[in-house]
């Protein structure tokens, strides 16, 4: 080979070698140099989740992110409805926003298009004390509940559950505790005879070990009429085995609900191909935070990215699904569904909102939550 052919192959090579190295460099710039996520305050579930998972992502693709934590659900939403935050690690007030319920029937905020990444799912059933008599949902009528002031997530999965055993408030005798904690310790003081909330709660251990013990009252997983009750008030919950638990021998299962905390959402508008990426790294860098918690092991993409959620799943979530064989024809489904009732729910805001410029307070967010209702009817 003569000098010139010599240096026209090495020129070649050298820029194949280039567009390599670029192509590798597209690839590792798939995240954002920096992102910001909201979450619950420090110390929180959400916030060591999320701390965890940001810890990861610096590791793997050099993205810094830095968290933003709030104490109230509209202090995490805003950041992100305003485009001051790229992801938020929610909770229930995620559905909330999307249905205008609660602090959102105002008309500040009313039903908002939000979607989801992914979610981790959170059990959640009644717990009892153990000599409360109480060995099926059905059980709790006429017996004490406790209900925590100003916290309609945790309150309103409860009503979800009495649903499941044919119950009602009415049927029950809530007695409203101004903390959560004052909630959880109640049973232990018998100040109540039941409430509904997560297993691990530090005050459960507290009940297990007191002279009422503990009862974790299960929700069989094959009464599809029970759970279409509870899905009537409360569409967000499905079926969880749950193994970790206060009260809980080794290898004891209760047959629990589902939601998801956190919930990892964005807005509708959000890029389809960054959402993407963001999905991809969350399950590239599975491995290197699974362990972080107890439970984290369950933002493996087969329990985290399916429905039953809080809104719908962002388009960009569902192609990296597909791609993993994980999104079947029952989630699409599912998410068609959820859209359509969204969809509903924000045309009717944009009407009612228009139409009663003069409402405020308690007397907008009521006349709104009956047209909210008729709007829901009206999809069955």
């Amino acid at each position: 080979m003569d000098f010139a052919r010599m240096m026209t192959t090495g020129r070649l090579m050298m820029s194949a070698a280039a567009l390599a190295v670029a192509g590798s460099a597209a690839v590792a710039q798939e995240l954002p140099d920096t992102m910001i996520w909201t979450a619950y305050d420090v110390g929180s579930a959400g916030y060591a989740e999320a701390s965890a998972i940001a810890d990861a992502f610096g590791q793997k693709y050099g993205t810094k992110v830095r968290i933003q934590p709030s104490g109230s659900g509209i202090g995490r939403l805003q950041p992100l409805l305003q485009g001051r935050a790229d992801y938020g690690f929610l909770s229930t007030e995620t559905f909330f926003l999307a249905e205008g319920d609660y602090d959102f029937a105002t008309p500040e905020f009313g039903p908002t298009e939000l979607r989801a990444v992914a979610g981790r799912p959170a059990s959640i059933t009644m717990v009892a004390a153990a000599d409360a008599g109480i060995e099926t949902i059905a059980d709790a009528k006429g017996k004490r509940a406790a209900f925590i002031a100003g916290n309609p997530s945790i309150n309103v999965k409860c009503e979800a559950i009495l649903a499941f055993g044919g119950l009602t408030l009415d049927d029950v005798e809530v007695v409203m505790f101004p903390t959560y904690a004052a909630a959880m310790s109640s049973m232990t003081k018998n100040e109540s005879d039941f409430t509904c909330t997560t297993p691990t709660t530090s005050q459960l251990y507290e009940l297990a070990e007191s002279p009422r013990g503990i009862k974790w009252v299960p929700l069989d997983p094959n009464n599809a009429e029970a759970w279409a009750k509870l899905d009537g008030i409360l569409p967000i919950m499905g079926h969880f085995e749950e193994d970790i638990a206060a009260g809980l021998e080794p290898g004891e299962k209760v047959d629990m609900a589902s939601y998801r905390y956190p919930v990892i959402a964005t807005t509708k508008d959000k890029s389809a191909d960054e959402v993407y990426a963001f999905i991809k790294a969350l399950d590239e860098t599975f491995d290197m935070y699974k362990s972080g918690t107890a439970t984290m092991g369950r933002w493996a993409l087969e329990q985290s990215g399916v429905p039953p959620i809080d809104v719908p799943f962002h388009e960009g979530a569902i192609r990296y699904l597909k791609e993993k064989g994980i999104w079947t024809a029952e989630h699409d489904a599912w998410n068609e569904e959820r859209t359509r009732r969204m969809d509903a729910l924000v045309a009717a805001w944009g009407e009612f909102k228009a139409a009663n410029p003069d409402l405020s307070g308690e007397e907008f967010a009521t006349q709104w939550n009956a047209r909210q209702d008729e709007v829901l009817a009206s999809l069955n």
